[in-house]
């Protein structure tokens, strides 16, 4: 055998060995990112997740009103002094941030109540095909409510306020004017605000 060659083979059997050696078992393609989640009171969420839930809090599920020039509840109230509201407007705002977070609290709790039980249905190995199917659509009916509950919050909002605030609300919330965006953040079909 050529001498170049042999060298060749055995530097590259060399470092395919060391190679192999040196990965650790956390970089195994089969390395479990969950490792640790086992202990969760519910298994697809931590803990922060389940108090915000719990608590009624959005957890980003309003981005698509948001971020669309939809203000939300809890931001204006927040922002009632550079906004310049009435106190009708706020008392209107409290109103329907209270209504908002009572909804999404009591779906919040039935949607972790339902999480829980699927949970306990995977763990005691009770579930089946069909209990599956049910406990999924309870969760489905569950956090649709709950982010039904933000999304109508944002689009009653909205009405409340006039152009004005909800152009000023954009620029204090740090959102720049999307090409395509309704004019001031509006919906077209508003025509006049109601306050």
């Amino acid at each position: 055998m050529n001498p170049s060659i042999a060298l060749c083979f055995c530097v590259s059997a060399t470092l395919a060995i060391g190679s192999a050696a040196a990965q650790t078992p956390t970089e195994s393609p089969v390395a479990a990112p969950y490792a640790g989640q086992q202990h969760r009171s519910i298994k697809a969420y931590s803990d922060d997740e389940v108090q915000n839930y719990l608590a009624g809090k959005g957890m980003g599920m309003a981005k698509a009103a948001e971020l669309n020039g939809f203000p939300g509840p809890l931001h204006v109230l927040a922002l009632a002094s550079e906004l310049k509201l009435s106190q009708e407007q706020v008392h209107k705002t409290q109103a329907l941030f209270d209504a908002m977070d009572a909804q999404a609290r009591a779906a919040g709790q039935r949607w972790m109540d339902e999480e829980r039980r699927l949970d306990r249905a995977f763990m005691d190995k009770s579930i089946s095909p069909q209990g599956l199917q049910a406990a999924l659509e309870r969760i489905g009916r569950f956090q649709t409510e709950v982010r039904q509950a933000h999304l109508a919050a944002h689009l009653a909002q909205i009405r409340i306020l006039s152009p004005e605030q909800v152009s000023a609300y954009q620029r204090l919330r740090g959102y720049d004017e999307a090409p395509g965006q309704l004019h001031q953040g509006a919906p077209a079909s508003h025509g006049h605000h109601r306050h």
